[in-house]
């Protein structure tokens, strides 16, 4: 019984962090008191103590208690006892090193996948996806591996941005790199835009917030998909 929450970014512009999120977190976490917080992604190099204290201050709104998982002598034996978990932004080549060096990443999916809530945030939810390969983060370290816990059958792109009218920047546009993307590789990818989420409960997955989202898919057009939908058909 999955439940889980991939959302696009933590923090919505004049907003507190995860202020946006707080009334799906209730739902999420009904009934845990205690979640452990993977803080390996270090948004602007923060160190992990300091991330755990920004994610530990806005779960206390609800009654939450948070542990970064860096400070578990056992962290394997930590992930398969907790009741809930939170990863949150940065950078995902960081994050995604960090989990499979310690041999994290499958336990961390297990974990899920047998029913303790997650929530993941921009580089948090790109380890959701089937891959970590449409991440926007620079490559500062080299992981082992690219693959992540597969908790969809396809990849995101948060923060997803849309190309602005009248733009003189002539670099390549989030729809550019994601069609490069499926020159290569056969996974659906969803453009996830600000302030939306996936939400996945037992076996419904759906996109909620109030934006539609960009679905991409090997050799077709891409396409605008409302909050509200179902993402079953994303395979």
């Amino acid at each position: 019984m999955k439940h889980f929450i991939l959302a696009s970014t933590s923090t919505l512009f004049g907003e507190a962090y995860l202020a946006y999120l707080q009334p799906a977190m209730k739902t999420l976490y009904a009934g845990v008191d205690e979640i452990v917080f993977v803080p390996f992604a270090r948004p602007g190099g923060i160190s992990h103590d300091d991330y755990t204290g920004r994610a530990a201050e806005a779960f206390g709104e609800a009654g939450i208690r948070v542990r970064g998982l860096h400070t578990f002598s056992d962290p394997a034996t930590a992930i398969k006892n907790a009741r809930g978990f939170f990863t949150g932004g940065g950078n995902t080549f960081l994050l995604v090193k960090q989990l499979h060096e310690q041999g994290l990443m499958l336990p961390l999916r297990d974990a899920v996948n047998n029913g303790a809530p997650y929530m993941g945030c921009s580089a948090g939810s790109n380890i959701g996806g089937v891959t970590m390969q449409n991440t926007n983060d620079m490559p500062i370290v080299y992981p082992p591996s690219f693959e992540t816990m597969g908790l969809i059958p396809f990849n995101l792109n948060p923060h997803y941005l849309d190309p602005q009218p009248g733009s003189q920047h002539m670099g390549e546009t989030r729809e550019t790199r994601i069609r490069e993307y499926h020159t290569q590789n056969a996974t659906p990818v969803l453009g996830l835009r600000e302030g939306s989420w996936i939400y996945a409960h037992n076996d419904a997955l759906t996109l909620e917030g109030t934006l539609s989202a960009r679905i991409f898919e090997p050799g077709k057009d891409p396409y605008e998909l409302p909050a509200g939908s179902s993402l079953a058909h994303l395979k």
